[in-house]
């Protein structure tokens, strides 16, 4: 059985930054690729950034310049560094792996626990 553990969240004031890690445990051979969402009060999921196997990144327009994705395809682990935090950048941060390669075969769409951000003014 795959999980993602998620760690790292939590409050800051604005300016401040928070480093979010996402580690799926389990018999995994490799993940394609490895994303974290966030999703605010009252409103819907959005995609933050994602990387693939290869290290090419996509960012939210919102986030460019300021969040930074990493992993370590080793142990199956991503991160988002976040600087520069904002208001608006609070809400629930999910890490997502669409596609995993397990010793049972392929596990699809999964999803981390959440970890709250809250940023203050």
């Amino acid at each position: 059985q795959v999980q993602l553990v998620e760690s790292g969240g939590g409050s800051v004031q604005a300016g401040g930054s928070l480093r979010l890690s996402c580690e799926a445990s389990g018999i995994i051979f490799s993940s394609n690729q490895m994303s974290w969402y966030r999703q605010a009060p009252g409103k819907q999921r959005e995609l933050v950034a994602d990387i693939n196997k290869g290290g090419s990144t996509v960012y939210a327009d919102s986030v460019k310049g300021r969040f930074t994705i990493s992993s370590d395809n080793a142990t199956n682990t991503v991160y988002l560094q976040m600087n520069s935090l904002k208001p608006e950048d609070t809400g629930v941060y999910y890490c997502y792996f669409p596609l995993i390669s397990t010793t049972r075969g392929i596990v699809s769409d999964s999803w981390g626990q959440g970890t709250q951000v809250t940023v203050s003014s």
